[in-house]
């Protein structure tokens, strides 16, 4: 398992009726793979996962791993905010197909750094598989400290990477000089991983990778090459895009992306709801131009 380079963190297409579109997933699951994505990720926040049963996720994740012809690396989503649930829910069927989980901060019980290091403390020694951290205080209302992540990462060896959406450079340096060899350093926030990438980290867990993956994977690979000359059009390309991603939510903006290019439907489970008419036809202009 590597999971160095482009992660995507794959969005759950509806039905009008809400109901999971599993035509839709198939379809993007071939579209990303073959526009070089290096590994999936399953049932991440751009998965709208808080509104999918028990149910769903677990036939989610056999839909995606059954049609993953590229065999690429699995990454499944298990975090909440009671430890106990976190730990009693990697025995849930669904996490024999994971190469690895995916375990975000507790979120709304606000817990201290002590508190942060003893949950995941108790997730690593329960685990069976290889933990990626998910630090994202912008919805969690915790953030994992540099210090925290560094002792996690020296601590226990099957805590391997973090996905981390805290954009402070200065936090991130800390993390990539204390880290121990092999612990990965994951962007969450693609208007932000090339500069990232500049000091050290090792790819991104990404949005932008479901509706520009071609272009998006070029230009993580290039930087990752060192070879950010050649990254800097592609750079300059998307900016604005991504942007128009996050504009009114996440999934909202690649939701309206996807179904221009005719993958899925543009539907959402409530509370978010899709793309205004403006965001839609902005999204429109530039995948008119450029796709």
């Amino acid at each position: 398992m590597n999971l160095r380079g482009v992660g995507v963190a794959l969005i759950t297409p509806f039905n009008e009726d809400g109901s999971v579109d599993f035509e839709s997933l198939t379809h993007l699951v071939n579209y990303v793979s073959t526009n070089d994505v290096d590994y999936l990720v399953i049932h991440g926040t751009t998965g709208e996962t808080p509104t999918l049963t028990k149910e769903e996720k677990r036939a989610i994740v056999k839909h995606v791993c059954e049609n993953n012809k590229a065999k690429l690396p699995v990454v499944i989503g298990c975090g909440g905010n009671s430890t106990a649930d976190v730990i009693a829910l990697l025995e849930d069927e669904m996490y024999k197909y994971a190469d690895a989980i995916l375990s975000v901060t507790p979120y709304y019980n606000k817990p201290n750094q002590t508190g942060l290091y003893e949950h995941f403390k108790a997730i690593a020694l329960a685990s069976k598989k290889p933990i990626v951290l998910y630090n994202v205080p912008g919805r969690t209302g915790v953030n994992l400290s540099a210090e925290t992540i560094v002792r996690l990462a020296n601590d226990f060896e099957n805590i391997v990477a973090i996905k981390e959406a805290d954009t402070d450079m200065n936090k991130l340096i800390k993390v990539l000089k204390g880290r121990p060899e092999g612990f990965l350093v994951l962007s969450a926030d693609d208007a932000y991983v090339i500069p990232q990438i500049s000091v050290g980290a090792d790819g991104v867990i990404s949005v932008a990778a479901n509706s520009y993956p071609k272009d998006f994977c070029k230009m993580v690979h290039l930087a990752l090459d060192g070879k950010f000359g050649e990254a800097q059009p592609i750079v300059y390309k998307l900016n604005e895009q991504i942007d128009l991603l996050f504009a009114e939510g996440n999934p909202t903006g690649v939701k309206a992306a996807l179904n221009k290019l005719g993958i899925c439907k543009n539907q959402l489970r409530l509370p978010l709801v899709p793309a205004s008419d403006k965001l839609y036809s902005e999204i429109s202009k530039f995948i008119e131009s450029n796709m």
